[in-house]
């Protein structure tokens, strides 16, 4: 796909002038291997993902969700930040970002080097016990997990947007399911918000404050479907915020935005910073890799899930 270079140079006048708050979805992370619910892929036609309700009330359902977790997180964890995620840390050191919302749960804006991300949506690096809220990382997790269940070799087909894998119910029987190591009894889940959930009302006012203090609001691989991050959108636009979208194919958005470019971020994003003069700063050091990224070692790490993400 061939840029638009006009769009391009409309949206590189509309971020120079700083002030930016950038909203990304899903589609931020797909060059980095990691598939969405509704941009090119599809996904969305061949999976559900995992809700609230149904991983509260049915312990069959939360034991195959943990089964199939517990291999196709390593996609999630194997993850790098990818030549978009890098362009928004550019722009950010560049003074022209002052802050990132992200509904994506795979902490690859903070492994960038970005500062100031809210994590609208959670992080699937980390798990909370239902009963007492204590925290864990998702990698300890895993530990735990491994030595239940010494010869889970069980291998999926397709690993699913939300970091899980198909399994055959056959080898879903056989896993094993670990509590809460603080109070014994409580259910483990990852700390991401599922579909069903709310989102934490505290986050919310974080990110309103942000979007309403802004210049400018960037959407970045987000189709805007979930009202979680249209809301941001909205409220811009009543507020006569000027709108910027970044999308592979139409989102729910459009109207509200002042220019749309349809193309693949990871090769807008750094034309964008290169016009603008965003020099990338110290290449190869952009920042620490959040727990349980990129730190698979010989073993697979594991978890799954969410959330309301693109």
């Amino acid at each position: 796909m061939v840029l638009v270079s006009e769009q391009v140079d409309v949206l590189a006048g509309l971020v120079s002038g700083g002030g930016v708050v950038v909203l990304s979805g899903a589609g931020l992370s797909t060059e980095s291997g990691i598939p969405d619910y509704r941009g090119a892929s599809g996904a969305a036609r061949r999976h559900s993902p995992m809700t609230y309700q149904v991983f509260t009330r049915d312990p069959l359902a939360r034991r195959r969700y943990w089964a199939r977790s517990h291999l196709g997180w390593r996609t999630i964890a194997g993850a790098v930040p990818n030549d978009g995620h890098r362009a928004v840390v550019r722009l950010q050191r560049a003074g022209l970002v002052d802050g990132v919302v992200t509904q994506n749960v795979d902490g690859l804006h903070t492994a960038a080097g970005s500062s100031g991300v809210v994590e609208l949506h959670g992080r699937l690096a980390e798990v909370v016990c239902l009963e007492c809220g204590a925290g864990v990382s998702r990698w300890e997790l895993h530990q735990r997990l491994a030595e239940v269940n010494p010869g889970f070799a069980a291998w999926g087909s397709t690993v699913n947007p939300d970091g899980d894998v198909d399994l055959a119910e056959s080898a879903v029987a056989g896993f094993r399911m670990v509590d809460c190591a603080q109070c014994g009894t409580g259910v483990l889940k990852p700390d991401v918000v599922f579909f069903g959930e709310s989102v934490p009302a505290e986050r919310v006012a974080r990110c309103f404050t942000m979007v309403e203090s802004a210049r400018l609001l960037l959407v970045l691989g987000s189709s805007l479907t979930v009202m979680s991050g249209r809301r941001f959108v909205v409220r811009a636009a009543a507020l006569g915020i000027p709108v910027a979208i970044v999308n592979q194919g139409a989102t729910r958005g459009d109207a509200y935005a002042a220019v749309t470019v349809d193309a693949p971020l990871g090769r807008v994003l750094p034309t964008l910073a290169d016009q603008l003069g965003a020099v990338p700063d110290g290449a190869g050091q952009l920042g620490a890799v959040p727990d349980g990224a990129g730190q698979l070692g010989a073993v697979s790490d594991g978890a799954g899930g969410p959330v309301a993400v693109g």
